[in-house]
């Protein structure tokens, strides 16, 4: 049963239930910005933005990597459905900061084969996992 002062916070990818637990408040980046979340909620159905989903319990804040999806938000629960996320202590940093020289290199070549569009997508990716892994793992 959820109390009167949390709300439901669940996040799916394609691979896994990444999160089903109450939560005092939740940020997460949509496309129109930051939205903060507390429990009831006035419905809402949103797209979610590459970002980091903040989760606020009892004081202490915890973090989650997300790459895109959609969130549904009802006065009780929250569901966030996430192409991709991941938790801090997940993140393979050494992984990420490669990702992201490699793709500023490409951002910055000169070759017109490379897709630009993809090689900034990648470095959004890597930043967010870096900042997510540097700031939130515990």
């Amino acid at each position: 049963m959820i109390m009167a002062n949390k709300i439901r916070l669940r996040i799916v990818t394609p691979s896994k239930m990444l999160c089903d637990k109450e939560a005092e408040m939740v940020i997460m980046r949509t496309t129109s910005g930051d939205t903060g979340i507390l429990p009831n909620h006035q419905p809402l159905t949103t797209t979610l933005d590459y970002g980091i989903l903040r989760i606020f319990n009892d004081g202490k804040e915890q973090a989650v990597a997300a790459f895109g999806g959609f969130a549904q938000v009802s006065p009780e629960c929250i569901t966030i459905l996430s192409d991709a996320a991941e938790w801090p202590e997940e993140i393979d940093v050494d992984r990420a900061k490669h990702s992201k020289e490699r793709a500023e290199k490409r951002i910055a070549s000169t070759d017109s084969s490379i897709d630009i569009l993809r090689a900034e997508l990648s470095l959004r990716r890597a930043l967010i996992r870096i900042e997510a892994y540097d700031k939130y793992r515990h």
